[in-house]
């Protein structure tokens, strides 16, 4: 799943997914991790133009979350927000525990190697199942002009992260 490429103050956490019942209930599809962190945010924004939303209630239902917009009563009106992104405020993210980063902060550093090598810059973060993988694209100061997938695997391949220098130290050779 890409993460949220561009710098904003915005952070993506959901879609609405189909609608569920007659009275403007609908999936919520949660990007939170676990997904039922979802439940603990209210002020929610919604679409391109980040318009404020109000959302009645979010709850589990059957290892799946649904949810209902305080001003939809019925079926009709909520297809017509089938598919659109919800947003909230960075300012709305807890406090991570040191060591610990989101991976929007990590779009944009620097990736340098233990030979000192200038690697790119990290334009996504995706996850293929197994591992989250960073997407390093080169830059005007790298090494080479190779794209390259370094697996975010914290004391194999990530060996330390300065937000202080936006830089990302890897255990990865240029040549990998």
């Amino acid at each position: 799943m890409k993460k949220n490429k561009e710098k904003s103050d915005f952070i993506l956490i959901a879609t609405i997914g189909r609608s569920k019942g007659l009275k403007g209930e609908f999936f919520i599809n949660s990007l939170c991790n676990p997904k039922e962190n979802l439940i603990n945010y209210s002020n929610f924004l919604i679409g391109n133009s980040k318009d404020p939303i109000k959302l009645e209630y979010i709850k589990n239902l059957n290892s799946k979350l649904i949810s209902k917009i305080s001003s939809i009563n019925d079926i009709d009106s909520i297809k017509e927000f089938t598919n659109k992104e919800l947003f909230i405020h960075k300012s709305e993210l807890p406090t991570l525990p040191e060591g610990e980063i989101y991976w929007h902060d990590l779009i944009g550093m620097k990736v340098i190697n233990m030979l000192k090598e200038d690697l790119g810059i990290i334009d996504e973060v995706n996850n293929y199942g197994s591992s989250d993988i960073l997407k390093v694209i080169p830059s005007e100061s790298s090494i080479d002009n190779e794209l390259r997938l370094i697996p975010y695997v914290k004391d194999k391949y990530i060996n330390s992260i300065s937000i202080e220098k936006n830089e990302l130290n890897v255990d990865w050779a240029k040549d990998y």
